[in-house]
């Protein structure tokens, strides 16, 4: 069993924070399915993205206005502000922890790394407590379940898929960072190997293993993110 350093109040707070917005956005792609699933038995398909839901519902419900009953109209009307509250709420979350990333020097270090935003370089100070805890990086990584498991008999190891262990909330930021990384297109030859060789999903794993293992040499070092260094790896 890896134990890690007891986290802080403030520590503890910031990963509330990312708990809450978690379930606000649970909430939030709920009500947007049923409202997407209502309208749909009517005959009126609305966009899965949430962002382009956003934009067409107003048009979609003046169209509705004068086909449907007014008693749905002013409960579908109801249910949308509910999702307008929410996002509300989300903005409110999310401005708080912007505040705790000009605050927190750690996160600002390593909100300088590619695919590290605003939600993984809070999510990871707080997770992580205290750097020393861990012996290396690869500690780390390993800590997060960014690592093959393993199997084997009479000295044959088999590497399998990640083992899923430890904080599945951080290991999914870095996830959703290693997408953004390959989305962007500025990765390194390293990179480009790996997708030429490896499944998708074989190379999110490793850039996000990457990731992790950079967050925690920055952290544990204490000395600023290295560009140069770090582009020769990703």
């Amino acid at each position: 069993m890896k134990t890690v350093a007891i986290k802080t109040e403030y520590q503890q707070s910031i990963l509330a924070l990312h708990r809450m917005r978690a379930q606000l956005l649970k909430f939030r792609h709920m009500q947007t399915n049923a409202i997407r699933g209502l309208l749909l038995e009517f005959g009126h398909p609305l966009p899965e993205s949430y962002l382009a839901l956003r934009k067409a519902f107003p048009t979609v419900m003046a169209t509705l206005d004068k086909q449907l009953p007014g008693i749905l109209i002013e409960t579908l009307r109801e249910q949308w502000a509910r999702v307008q509250s929410l996002d509300n709420e989300i903005a409110l979350i999310e401005g708080r922890l912007k505040r705790a990333l000009a605050e927190t020097p750690t996160c600002q270090m390593i909100s300088d790394i590619p695919g590290v935003g605003l939600m993984t370089a809070t999510a990871a100070v707080a997770t992580m407590g205290d750097p020393a805890s861990f012996k290396t990086g690869r500690e780390f990584a390993a800590w997060l379940g960014l690592v093959p498991r393993q199997t084997g008999t009479g000295g044959r190891i088999r590497q399998l898929g990640i083992s899923k262990r430890g904080d599945a909330y951080l290991r999914t930021l870095l996830m959703h960072g290693a997408r953004a990384i390959i989305a962007r297109r500025t990765y390194s030859d390293w990179v480009a190997g790996l997708i030429a060789r490896r499944p998708y999903s074989v190379v999110i794993a490793a850039i996000a293993n990457k990731l992790a293992r950079t967050i925690w040499a920055v952290l544990a070092t204490g000395k600023r993110y290295d560009g140069a260094a770090f582009a020769a790896a990703i």
